[in-house]
């Protein structure tokens, strides 16, 4: 789908010379692809959604001297014999020795929604290590029908109890709105709710010890394969693996939902309590508590495609029968209406969209080459998710011209031309990198 500039978008900015074009969110000026797994050096790592704005400065994917990103580096520590996988299960083995309970009272907690890596992660805690985990889950926006069959079947055919909490609708739509416009980042609310709430439910039901899935390192965050969790994190610190965004010496009026101080919300008649589902715990009340996190990746190999399938096995979940816009998979990411415009929005901001994302994964975890990620994203990156576009706009209160003119405010220069009358990226894989054959 072709996309023009809106009629009255100033698109001098995008027609300077090369050295010249303006260059957004403090991305890398030269854009690279990793010359294994063709992942840009425009990704951005995590960041504290408080303190989001428009002009945020982001921190991205590294490379090192021969051009690899730091994810493709993380993933060969998972084969090259660095990680002996044994011993990491003696630790998992030692870990729940010291936390389960025989009482009937929960021992762990695992958050998710029922996709496939909660799934297993839940499953592989209860019934091949004994332990007696209860899952959390902050609902999606919207589900989608193949997202809450899962879900249930997470819980009926995988058999497991669970939380699931979903938050003031109409104050969930107004910051999804406000994130949108501000942030051109719509999932935004769905993140912070997900971050805090497992923390705060294993506060509240006093279950120190909270389970992830993958290592954050999977994706290139500045982690160690030897950090097995998290316990404590200094603040003001950014893109360093997991973070909770503490609210930190900032004053609640000031901390940022969508982009705009709280304070604004209560001015205009939003009532606190409506607000408090998205504010995080304290770091003194998870200290009190002695609530911490392991990863299961530190101890269990994570590979998302084994993942799928022992998920289909073991908990009923079930691949989408329509692929995945944006991408050519069928099995991530699939319970929220919302999540093709989150993928979408990152690729108008950072030019790295869903394909890209899938493939590169699938690239380092040896399932398929750098050539076929090359035809994968050639084919699918950048797809508009019409599917949902309906149920979206209308949620968030725009119409379609509204929408794109929101998202050409939001396209960098450095990344971003016109060709043919249509918006198109200056750059992609496989024309600019040499392609590094392993092995």
């Amino acid at each position: 789908m072709k996309i023009a500039p809106s009629p009255s978008f100033d698109l001098t900015p995008f027609e300077l010379p090369a050295g010249q074009r303006p260059v957004f969110y403090g991305l890398p000026p030269e854009v690279r692809f990793c010359v294994r797994c063709n992942m840009s050096n425009q990704q951005p790592m995590s960041t504290n959604e408080y303190r989001h704005t428009g002009n945020s400065r982001k921190t991205t994917m590294q490379f090192d001297a021969d051009g690899v990103c730091d994810a493709c580096r993380f993933n060969d520590l998972k084969r090259d014999g660095e990680i002996d996988w044994d011993e990491r299960e003696r630790e998992l083995l030692d870990l729940c020795d010291q936390h389960r309970k025989n009482d009937g009272s929960y021992d762990c907690i695992v958050g998710g929604s029922g996709g496939k890596d909660s799934a297993m992660q839940s499953h592989l805690l209860k019934y091949k290590y004994g332990m007696h985990p209860l899952t959390v889950t902050w609902s999606p926006h919207l589900y989608t029908d193949i997202g809450w069959k899962n879900f249930q079947n997470w819980l009926h055919v995988g058999g497991f109890d669970n939380f699931l909490y979903t938050p003031n609708g109409k104050i969930h739509r107004l910051l999804t709105r406000e994130a949108t416009i501000n942030l051109l980042h719509p999932f935004q609310p769905f993140i912070l709710g997900q971050k805090t709430f497992v923390a705060k439910m294993a506060a509240k039901l006093n279950i120190p010890l909270i389970f992830y899935g993958e290592m954050p390192g999977e994706y290139g965050e500045k982690v160690s394969h030897k950090e097995s969790g998290y316990s404590d994190r200094v603040e003001g610190t950014e893109g360093e693996g997991f973070s909770l965004d503490y609210q930190g010496e900032t004053d609640l009026r000031d901390m940022l939902l969508g982009g705009r101080p709280i304070g604004e919300y209560l001015d205009q008649g939003v009532q606190l309590a409506d607000l408090m589902s998205y504010v995080p715990i304290t770091p003194q009340e998870l200290s009190q508590k002695h609530i911490f996190w392991k990863y299961l990746g530190y101890y269990v190999k994570w590979v998302p495609q084994e993942a799928y399938y022992y998920a289909v096995e073991n908990t009923g979940f079930e691949a989408n029968p329509l692929r995945t816009e944006g991408t050519y998979s069928k099995y991530n990411s699939l319970d929220d209406k919302v999540d093709g415009f989150f993928y979408y929005t990152r690729w108008i901001k950072f030019g790295v969209g869903r394909a890209m994302m899938d493939s590169a994964q699938e690239v380092r975890n040896q399932h398929i080459t750098r050539e076929e990620g090359i035809a994968l994203i050639d084919r699918y990156e950048g797809e508009y998710p019409a599917r949902y576009e309906s149920e979206f706009l209308d949620y968030v209160g725009m119409t379609r011209d509204e929408f794109f003119a929101l998202c050409d405010r939001f396209r960098s220069p450095h990344l971003w031309m016109v060709e043919d009358g249509a918006w198109r990226l200056r750059h992609r894989p496989g024309l600019n990198e040499p392609i590094v054959r392993e092995g």
